[in-house]
């Protein structure tokens, strides 16, 4: 499971790849460290970190999150990344599961 609970929040593994001709999720991937990750993809090139930016533009927007509650914790520059949504874990862990079940 990409989401996991934390003592602020919920952590969300993610599989990264910028620059793509569309933005969405594609489902769940097994990352190579054994984690399984969200297979996100954001237009926005790997330079300055706008494809950072723009991954916890879309995460808010598709979890119904405010965009300050979402910190890069793991990955800056790397395509496995981990975020870190803060709030209530039980009630965020809700929320991203109906999400993750409504495309797959």
């Amino acid at each position: 499971m990409p989401f996991r609970k934390n003592s602020r929040g919920v952590t969300v593994n993610v599989r990264l790849t910028p620059g793509a001709r569309r933005e969405g999720c594609a489902g769940v991937a097994d990352g190579g460290d054994g984690k399984r990750a969200l297979k996100i993809s954001v237009r926005a090139k790997p330079e300055d970190g706008k494809a950072n930016v723009a991954l916890i533009e879309f995460a808010a927007q598709e979890w119904d999150v405010p965009k300050s509650s979402i910190s890069l914790v793991t990955g800056i520059t790397s395509r496995q990344k981990t975020l870190l949504i803060e709030g209530d874990s039980e009630e965020l862990l809700q929320k991203l599961e109906t999400w993750r079940n409504s495309f797959s």
